[in-house]
């Protein structure tokens, strides 16, 4: 639904305005709220059963006064030291800075009823609270941009204070009804009685806070600085070095969006269930010539055939979506994303998110058999490697453009994927097993993969995209029969890949029947 309601607002919105708000405005919303509690999060939800969880919440509601620190502090930032827009073309900027602010200060009041229920394991308050919070901001702004366009960043920044005054509304009720019900069993599962326990309290008979718990909270705080430099590197040097304009910032993040949806959607789920597979297969400190050779061999197996997967899938994104990408953004976003360095954006991102596929699965091989010594000596080599991130990112950004954000992360992610490599190589040096050998292509597969990016080439610069929609229709045709053409050649030739897929669906078959 939010999917659909994007693509709506896109088309009443210039490229400059979907800049600031995304880039710009998130920013300083997202920057505010992690430094403000982020450390608050992992110090306190890191705690065992037995501790007071008054003191808790007492630390839980320093967040607000830190929230309006770093919210006043941020937004003189962003308001006295950073490039403000032109007011004729985004009008209301200091407005938007000062609502962004205070949404994120809104979202801080709810902080002890999210650690609270993250504690208890009250999964589905969090799903249904962020759901209904997204879907609202998303109609809400529909309708906004429908009916009062000319509010410009009010619509955006009115309807950030309204998603996090529903999200923090969302807990505050939950936990009302349910400690307000009489039903004292679940009551007795919390460490609250009322709703008013969950407010700051203070008694002469011990400390407002526990210590120990502030120490780890400043502990987490100096790491997750860091981090949140390193997540947001992309947004933080279009920020503060100015190398894009507004609407090449805007445009750049609904492509970085629109590509990384394939990545959240269809191959983080893989990752995460089979690094829990071969988790459970390997032993960690072992050689793989000094553990169960079944277990090795199963575990070679199940590699070979999700590198193979990731392969097949990051090439066929990345061949089809060269001569799809402009088609995509036409028909998602309209002009605003398929003129400009749109297209070429999202033909980069292709390539990307093969590697990303890659990546993924050799990642979540490595992770799960590597050493703690290992993992450490990798996680610091990820340190160094995403801090150079952020200086290749500002001199290829400089040098093509948008782009060089979208390179800059290939480099990344193929030196990543060269790490895992080596590992994974020298872990079966040893053992008759080969499971990099997903990674080649039949001759067959491949000339078929070539020759569907070249007739989908030609058909792009042919029939797409301003000949009407009979051509646009024609192009996807062609699309889809060299896609049936490619899926079919890589059926009759990957036929170990094959058996795997009909394996682990069968597998998920009889799960599903005995749930």
């Amino acid at each position: 639904m939010t999917f659909v309601l994007n693509a709506f607002i896109l088309r009443f919105l210039s490229k400059e305005i979907v800049g600031i708000v995304n880039v710009r405005l998130t920013l300083l919303y997202s920057t505010t709220v992690f430094l403000a509690r982020e450390a608050f999060r992992k110090a306190c939800l890191s705690g065992g059963a037995q501790r007071d969880w008054s003191q808790t919440l007492n630390l839980l509601w320093l967040t607000v006064p830190l929230g309006v620190f770093w919210s006043l502090f941020l937004g003189w930032v962003w308001l006295k030291l950073l490039e403000v827009p032109d007011p004729d073309v985004v009008p209301h900027y200091g407005t938007g800075v000062v609502l962004f602010g205070l949404s994120a200060v809104v979202e801080l009041l709810g902080e002890p009823f999210w650690v609270l229920a993250q504690a208890h394991m009250f999964i589905r308050l969090k799903v249904i609270a962020e759901s209904l919070s997204v879907i609202l901001r998303s109609v809400l702004i529909a309708l906004l941009v429908l009916w009062l366009p000319h509010l410009g960043l009010y619509i955006f920044s009115l309807a950030q204070l309204f998603y996090t005054a529903v999200l923090v509304l969302c807990y505050v009720f939950y936990f009302t009804k349910l400690l307000s019900s009489p039903e004292s069993i679940r009551q007795q599962t919390l460490p609250v009685s009322r709703i008013t326990d969950l407010l700051p309290s203070v008694t002469g008979s011990r400390a407002f806070v526990n210590w120990k718990e502030a120490k780890l909270t400043w502990s987490f705080f100096k790491q997750s600085f860091l981090k949140q430099i390193l997540t947001e590197g992309e947004r933080y040097v279009m920020t503060f070095f100015n190398i894009l304009n507004f609407g090449d910032q805007g445009v750049y993040d609904i492509v970085n969006n629109l590509g990384s949806l394939v990545a959240r959607l269809i191959f983080q789920p893989v990752e995460e269930s089979f690094y829990l597979f071969f988790a459970k297969v390997l032993e960690r400190e072992k050689d793989a010539t000094l553990q169960k050779q079944e277990d090795i061999a199963v575990a070679a197996a199940v590699l070979e055939s999700l590198l193979k997967l990731a392969l097949l899938a990051g090439l066929t994104i990345t061949v089809f979506g060269f001569a799809y990408s402009h088609l995509a953004l036409d028909i998602y976003g309209g002009t605003m994303l398929s003129s400009g360095s749109g297209p070429v954006l999202l033909r980069s991102y292709c390539l990307y998110v093969l590697l990303l596929a890659i990546n993924g699965v050799t990642e979540c091989f490595t992770f799960a058999a590597m050493s703690k010594e290992e993992v450490d000596r990798y996680n610091f080599m990820m340190l160094a490697l995403s801090s150079s991130f952020l200086v290749l990112s500002y001199l290829l950004t400089r040098w093509c453009g948008s782009v060089g954000f979208i390179l800059a992360n290939c480099f990344n992610m193929g030196i990543r994927i060269t790490q895992s490599l080596c590992f994974i190589h020298h872990y079966y040096l040893g053992s008759p097993h080969k499971p990099l050998a997903g990674l080649h292509l039949t001759p067959t597969l491949f000339g078929v993969f070539a020759l569907a990016g070249g007739i989908t080439g030609i058909s792009e610069v042919f029939l797409c995209c301003d000949r009407g929609w009979p051509a646009r229709l024609a192009h996807i045709a062609v699309g889809v029969f060299c896609l049936g053409v490619t899926l079919g050649t890589a059926f009759l030739t990957e036929t170990k890949l094959i058996h795997f897929l009909r394996t682990q669906l069968g597998v998920s078959r009889l799960t599903g029947k005995m749930t």
